[in-house]
Formats: structure tokens, sequence, C-alpha cells
């Protein structure tokens, strides 16, 4: 049923014209918004650590924005493949594309790393068409394998190379093709792997991949964060953050957790700008994630608080 929900979508929703796209997003989101099912009160708690001074009335509010904004990016996502090349170079707006720029032409590979902000895919679609610069980036290998299939064939149908999360295999392609001074784009605020770095998240320990870190460790490849929103335009705005140093000493567990740290510190300003953007309806907090774990404390304190 899924894979068919999915299919419907991108075969039917990218037909309709732009504005009747805009108000069924708006109208589906809405109606998701007033059942209060799992997602939406999984927004609604994750929100809560962004804004820790919002009250019920102001989380509510947040969360339907969210809901929308997640809708939205769900419409634009089934309409990008009948999307002219001339409308995904109109549909972004980035600034300090310069950190992009000039590690690409340094030669020795640029990792791009993301949160689930605004429309990732719309940015990676523009990349390869504004400027056509292929990339490779790694897909949750998802249940059914129908499904999977679907969303493997829509990215590549963008212009990305996508490789399975599970399989082992993804590290050391994605390492070749930095090596080869090529472009990795990662989204890297939910560990998937069970063995993420730990870092301090809104001032909960939340764990994130490691895979950033490690690869430009490995292959000398620039490390760059990037944030997404939208506003009231039909463009989307992004900004490329200044690179993820790496540390010039201690072991590699201990600079990718400094590098890690960064990139969550990033994520966590663009995320404090635009809640409303970020996509996050599963539990993402150690805390959610292990309760035995206790109260939440901040990597390198104790219970009590003390380093």
């Amino acid at each position: 049923m899924a894979d068919a929900l999915y299919g419907a979508g991108w075969s039917t929703v990218k037909k309709l014209p732009e504005p009747v796209a805009v108000r069924l997003g708006r109208s589906i989101a809405d109606l998701a918004w007033k059942r209060r099912g799992k997602g939406v009160l999984r927004l609604e708690s994750n929100y809560a650590r962004v804004v820790p001074d919002a009250g019920p009335e102001r989380l509510a509010e947040l969360s339907r924005a969210g809901m929308r904004s997640y809708l939205r990016y769900w419409m634009e996502s089934f309409r990008l493949p009948a999307w002219s090349p001339e409308r995904i170079a109109d549909g972004l707006d980035v600034k300090d594309l310069h950190h992009l720029t000039e590690g690409m032409a340094a030669g020795k590979g640029v990792v791009l790393a993301l949160p689930h902000l605004a429309n990732w895919d719309l940015a990676g679609a523009w990349v390869t068409t504004k400027l056509g610069i292929p990339f490779t980036t790694v897909a949750e290998r998802l249940k059914p394998e129908t499904l999977y299939d679907r969303f493997v064939a829509y990215r590549e149908g963008l212009g990305m190379e996508v490789l399975p999360h599970s399989g082992g295999s993804a590290f050391g392609t994605l390492a070749r093709r930095l090596r080869d001074g090529g472009l990795v784009c990662l989204v890297a605020d939910r560990d998937l792997s069970s063995s993420g770095v730990e870092v301090d998240f809104f001032g909960e320990t939340a764990p994130m991949p490691a895979g950033p870190a490690l690869l430009a460790q490995q292959t000398g490849a620039r490390l760059l964060p990037v944030t997404l929103w939208y506003d009231d335009s039909p463009v989307m705005r992004g900004r490329v953050h200044p690179p993820v140093e790496v540390p010039a000493s201690g072991t590699r567990p201990e600079k990718t957790s400094v590098m890690t740290q960064a990139l969550a510190d990033a994520f966590a300003t663009g995320i404090a700008d635009h809640p409303e953007d970020w996509h996050m309806l599963q539990r993402l907090w150690l805390r959610d994630l292990d309760p035995a774990r206790g109260p939440a404390t901040a990597p390198g304190q104790d219970r009590k608080g003390t380093s």
C-alpha cells in the first residue's frame, strides 16, 4: 500500500498546476495536524527541545507550520521530475556558496552535510542542474524493496548517484568519489547505524552519524554544513556554513567527536532560526531512544552535570 501511495503521488501530483499542488499539500497537512497522530506528537516533542520556552499553544502553532512545511517538501518532491531545468535553477537561493565552489576547485573533494530541513532533494537537484556538479549520496533502505527502488530511481533521475545505507560498501565508495575530487552529500542529523557519535544538541544528548567527519579525515575532503529553509516565496533559501576543520591533535575517535559536534552546532543554528522547517517526526534524542539512560546529560558529564 505504501508503495502504491507513493507511486500515485509521483504520477498524479506532478501533473497538477503548482497552485493546486500547494493548496492540496496544505489541506493534507492541516488534516494530519488535526488528527494528532504519533508523527505530529513527536514533532511537537522535538520542537519543545528546540524552543524550550514555548508553551502548549506555541508548540501547536509550530507543529501546524511544521506539517505544512513537511507537505510542501512532499508536493515539491513529487513534482520535481516534471520541473524544467530553469524552474529548478530558480528554485533555490544560496548564501556563502563560495565555500562549496572553492572546495571543489581545490580538487580534494567536498562533503556537504545537511539536517532534515526544508527540501534537501530540491537542493540536490539544484546542485546538479544549476552548478552542473554530480554527486553521490546514501539512502536508507526502505521496505518494501519496491518503495526503496522508487526513491532511488527518483533521485537518480535528478542526477544523483544513490548508494544503500546498509550493506557496508557505501563508505568505501564515498571515499573513492572524494579522492577523485568529487562531491558527497549526506543528510546527517539522525543516526541510522546505532553506533553514532553522542553530541550535545539543544542541551541534550543525541547520537549523530560519524560518517561525514570520518570521510573528511580519511580523504582530506572539505566538510561543509548546509542549512535550508522556506520563506513566503516559492524560492527555497540555503546557506553553506564555513568548513569544519580536522583537529590538529587527538585520536581518530576524539577528532570525530569534535567534528560531529561542530556539525551539530551548525545544524542547531539553522534549526533554531527556522524550527518549523525541520522535518523530524522520529525519535532523535538519546532520552527518547533509550529511556533507561535516565535524565538527559550533555556528552562528557555525569548525572550531576559535572565534567
